[in-house]
């Protein structure tokens, strides 16, 4: 017998990409019981990716963003309500929606709670000073974006570079502000960081590189932003960028392990517990093709993720398959598509294997230890040819494939 047909009662934990995926997964694969969703944000579920891009420029509308049902689901669904418990023993899920507070019974549970935006460390900061995350974020930079500020970004990762470059083609004025010496350092490497750099550069992106901010300027409404070398960057609208950590503060004392987000087996199941699993921004898998446990920020793992993890918990991580995906992310700047796959982590070479680095038509390849890890894109969608190449663990540089 198949812990599908014992399973009666499953709550999912996060309505993002990974929970929605999670919970399509379940039913089409033959889940009749109740099935209850929770999640924080009263909006129906969307996807993030555009809220960088084309929804910030107001190049699609809100409803464009719109997560398609694939199935219906039959939930129970409680929006802008909170994950505030778990207990183990019970196998219940305290949920806080409004002013009330409910236990949620569960014989399974899919944990896609996420991860939330790290807070300035500053302390309060005046109005004109936000964050992206959410959608209601994104529509409120938008609102502010038309009447034509000065914009400082703050933080060179993804969501920093993309609303830097969504600004710069809306014509307005931008400054990125980066305490490391390129922005994406850390996803690109310092072989081809800087060429990223360039690329803002040529745009028009005024590039503070190596220094932090020193203080906001401003009582009521944000002017400026001291930085720590000493100038000062005149700004209307400030977007802070800082990274995500990830939503567990609702496990604590569970017994659910915690280690930069919940530790799954190579299947999704979580470590410390039993019936449950975990997907998404949230969930810190051990990885066989790697072997070590990754925690990705990608939209493109977290819906993989949610169907295996469903797998997972229908089947059981005994009779589950190891979820060994290869990881891919694209990003879009300008009139450049950047897309990844593979780990560059911890890679020692670097090589263009196709096309031409300064015509920005190219293909590089990472390697470790004499063999491919990863492969980088911009050509779109050639990326993808090189998968082959990734699952062999093929030697370093690789053969374009024909």
């Amino acid at each position: 017998m198949t812990m599908a047909t014992r399973l009666r009662e499953i709550v999912v934990v996060g309505a993002g990409v990974a929970g929605v995926r999670a919970a399509e997964t379940l039913r089409q694969k033959g889940f009749d019981g109740a099935l209850t969703i929770v999640g924080d944000e009263r909006q129906p579920p969307y996807h993030r990716p555009p809220l960088s891009k084309k929804l910030l420029s107001g190049e699609i509308h809100r409803a464009g963003i719109d997560m398609a049902p694939q199935f219906d689901l039959d939930a129970t669904v409680f929006r802008g309500a909170s994950a505030v418990g778990l207990d183990d023993k019970s196998c219940t899920v305290r949920v806080r929606d409004e002013d009330r507070e409910l236990s949620l019974r569960y014989d399974g549970l899919v944990i896609a709670s996420g991860a939330v935006p790290r807070q300035w460390p500053g302390g309060p900061v005046p109005d004109g000073v936000m964050m992206l995350r959410t959608v209601d974020d994104c529509l409120a930079i938008r609102k502010r974006l038309a009447s034509r500020p000065r914009v400082a970004v703050v933080g060179g990762g993804f969501i920093g570079v993309e609303v830097a470059a969504t600004c710069r083609a809306l014509g307005l004025k931008v400054t990125l502000i980066q305490r490391g010496s390129n922005p994406l350092l850390s996803a690109l490497g310092a072989e081809l960081a800087p060429h990223w750099a360039e690329l803002h550069r040529r745009h028009g992106v005024d590039l503070r590189l190596g220094v932090g901010v020193e203080k906001f300027v401003g009582k009521r409404k944000v002017k400026a932003v001291r930085l720590t070398d000493g100038s000062r960057v005149a700004a209307d609208l400030v977007v802070i960028g800082l990274g995500v950590t990830p939503a567990t503060d609702w496990l604590e004392g569970s017994g659910v392990r915690i280690d930069d987000g919940v530790l799954c087996d190579a299947t999704g199941a979580a470590e410390g517990v039993r019936g449950v699993v975990a997907a998404g921004d949230v969930a810190r898998w051990w990885h066989p093709r790697y072997e070590r446990h990754l925690r990705i920020e990608h939209w493109d793992v977290a819906n993989r993720q949610g169907e295996a993890a469903a797998q997972t918990l229908l089947t059981g991580p005994q009779h589950a398959e190891r979820f060994d995906e290869i990881p891919y992310f694209w990003s879009d700047q300008y009139d450049v598509k950047l897309q990844m796959l593979g780990l560059p982590t911890d890679h020692d070479s670097v090589d263009i294997v196709e096309g031409d680095l300064d015509e920005w038509e190219f293909v590089a390849a990472y390697g470790r230890g004499g063999r491919t890890v990863a492969v980088l894109s911009t050509i779109p969608g050639r990326v993808h040819a090189y998968r082959g190449a990734l699952e062999e663990n093929a030697a370093f540089p690789p053969k374009p494939p024909a």
